[in-house]
């Protein structure tokens, strides 16, 4: 679905779910007495328990490591999970549909077309589970159902295997899935919509998948959205895969990733072997190479990418040897680039000699197979590999050319450090001083208009120096600790005087603090997740999640210390509106003896507020 996700159904779903229940599900915990409970941490080793969830604030804490969010960023941190994917998940668990800003929708529920939407995407998740089944089945009962067996008993595969990856058969035949599963007219168009059945232009509905070994094809939440179907025997294509649907696209699913990150095996190893084919992937893991995944027919995209980081630190892609695999893999290492953080890194494996993955480990073996796997050539390599048979350097505008080339795709790279290897690497090649080519490729210069360079990724970016938030060491600024004591109590937002002016008090700080009272008086339930929430993705969002969690060393009762500093804040209310008043007089008409006086008097008095502020 387009559209972003909208802020008031996130505010109303962290309203939905218990935090506890998210984090007990995986993480068990014992009660801790005042609505909290605790559990050793599952971010880092530790004997005793310091991990707490408190239930009023539907937050979370670790005083051993510091990790500390919301229910969607337990799921995040703990499930490996993207923002979109732990707010589905959540919206899954209560029962509702994901709301979006686009087409009008309302914030739960939404009207009777996106109702019917809902029930469309769950009928086509029902339909091709339904088929899943049957392509089991078929594999165990049908009569030809000798050939796929014979078939992956040929290529090495056990029956463990063949049933962990859930693989299956599709029998020769035109209406094998249409007789078994579309009994009925809205089943019929349903198996049609999922693309598991098709209709010829006469009217004749029947079976896509014929005579083949189907693999179903799993999504990050395990449920099985489309097919692959390798063909028995001679016959065109020799793979087929199910068409994208609402509920499947290509450039987004990986072959393999849903069972490999929830057995563990990427987690374990912090490095996942990207391939090319289904079979590739499941020799691997009958082979005890469990940590790869496969595209589904496509190239690399982005999307993948950021799932696979979000996971692992190391990606291996290991493509055919051929123009094809090396066009692959160059487009590969070209979506890498801006995606690669700090201690990420990508390798290049190409297979010659008409090998593939499980040709490797079929004859020679899993030892061979990550013995190349750690041979693999190094993204600074495979580039500037690239580049050099792209360039002849003996002509005398070889160097200039080679800069040219590479110029676009330093700039698109998201690590200083890898820029400047890459650029003192291409320097050497060209005979030039590293000065000179960090010249040619603007290293050092970077812009946020750099090539590929995206979108702010959620919790990026850190606050201004000035911000007044940020916690120095241990110590919080007045405002900061007014901001922490609303967002760990919004209930406090009722002390504020309705025509009060936080934004004039000019004190660092006064910003963040009336914006979080103006949403708490439009919505007074809001509470300390869906507070913190509304600034995931800003430079506020990180600190905003420390000090929901701050420890201010006092009673529950935060009101007295909360009225001490919004009095200091009003107090200064009348006194910015009055340099502002001088400031403008000053640019219009000019000041009096008098005024000019007062003016240095007024700023001298806020410039102590402002030091005091900081203190």
């Amino acid at each position: 679905m387009a559209g972003r996700i909208s802020q008031s159904f996130i505010d109303e779903l962290l309203t939905r779910v218990d935090i506890v229940d998210i984090v007990d599900a995986r993480v068990p915990l014992t009660r801790a007495g005042g609505g909290e409970f605790k559990a050793r941490c599952p971010f880092h080793d530790e004997k005793t328990p310091s991990f707490t969830v408190s239930q009023r604030k539907q937050f979370y804490h670790c005083f051993g490591c510091g990790a500390h969010g919301t229910a969607i960023g337990f799921l995040m941190q703990y499930s490996h999970m993207d923002f979109p994917e732990a707010v589905e998940n959540l919206a899954a668990l209560a029962g509702v549909e994901v709301q979006r800003e686009s087409g009008g929708r309302g914030v739960i529920g939404g009207g009777n077309g996106d109702g019917e939407a809902v029930k469309a995407r769950q009928n086509l998740y029902d339909a091709i589970d339904e088929a899943g089944k049957f392509f089991r089945d078929m594999l165990r009962k049908h009569p030809q159902a000798g050939e796929a067996i014979d078939y992956l008993k040929g290529r090495g595969l056990s029956g463990q295997t063949v049933a962990n990856f859930g693989i299956g058969y599709a029998p020769d035949g035109y209406d094998n899935l249409r007789s078994a599963l579309g009994g009925t007219e809205e089943k019929k168009q349903c198996l049609i919509t999922a693309g598991l059945l098709k209709k010829n232009e006469s009217g004749k509905v029947y079976d896509r998948f014929r005579r083949r070994v189907m693999f179903p094809i799993v999504d990050y939440r395990g449920r099985v959205v489309a097919f692959g179907g390798r063909i028995i025997g001679d016959g065109k294509p020799k793979y087929l895969n199910s068409p994208e649907t609402a509920v499947f696209s290509k450039g987004a699913e990986l072959y393999g990733l849903h069972r490999a990150r929830s057995k563990g095996a990427l987690q374990k190893s912090r490095r996942c072997l990207v391939v090319e084919g289904y079979m590739d992937v499941v020799s691997l893991a009958e082979h005890g190479i469990p940590n790869a995944v496969a595209t589904l027919g496509t190239a690399t995209t982005d999307r993948h990418l950021a799932r696979l980081f979000r996971v692992v630190d190391e990606v291996v892609f290991c493509f055919d040897g051929d123009r094809a695999g090396r066009a692959a893999a160059w487009k590969a290492l070209q979506v890498c680039l801006p995606l690669l953080k700090d201690a990420q890194s990508a390798s290049f494996l190409l297979l010659t000699g008409g090998d593939d993955p499980d040709t490797v480990v079929r004859k020679a073996g899993a030892g061979e197979m990550q013995k190349r796997i750690a041979a693999a050539k190094p993204l600074p390599a495979f580039l500037l590999q690239h580049l050099r048979e792209s360039v002849d350097l003996n002509q005398l505008d070889g160097p200039a050319r080679l800069a040219e080339l590479a110029r676009p795709l330093v700039a698109r790279m998201g690590q200083e450090v890898l820029q400047q290897v890459v650029s003192d690497r291409l320097a050497a090649l060209a005979g030039l001083s590293a000065v000179e080519m960090a010249r040619s490729l603007g290293v050092g210069r970077r812009t946020l208009q750099r090539a590929g360079a995206g979108t702010v990724s959620p919790g990026a970016g850190t606050a201004p120096p000035d911000s007044g938030i940020a916690p120095a060491g241990a110590k919080l600024s007045p405002v900061a600790r007014a901001i922490s004591m609303l967002v760990q109590q919004p209930a406090l937002a009722q002390l504020v005087p309705a025509d009060a002016d936080l934004r004039a008090a000019g004190t660092p700080g006064a910003e963040l603090l009336a914006e979080l009272v103006e949403a708490l008086r439009e919505r007074p339930k809001l509470g300390t997740a869906a507070l913190v929430e509304r600034y995931r993705g800003t430079a506020n969002f990180p600190h905003l999640e420390k000090l929901a969690s701050w420890d201010h060393l006092l009673p529950d009762k935060f009101e007295p210390e909360f009225r001490g500093i919004l009095k200091k804040l009003l107090k200064t209310w009348p006194r910015r509106r009055e340099i502002d008043r001088l400031l403008a007089k000053n640019s219009a008409d000019g000041l009096s003896p008098a005024e000019k006086e007062r003016l240095k008097t007024l700023m001298k008095a806020a410039g102590k507020d402002k030091a005091a502020a900081g203190a």
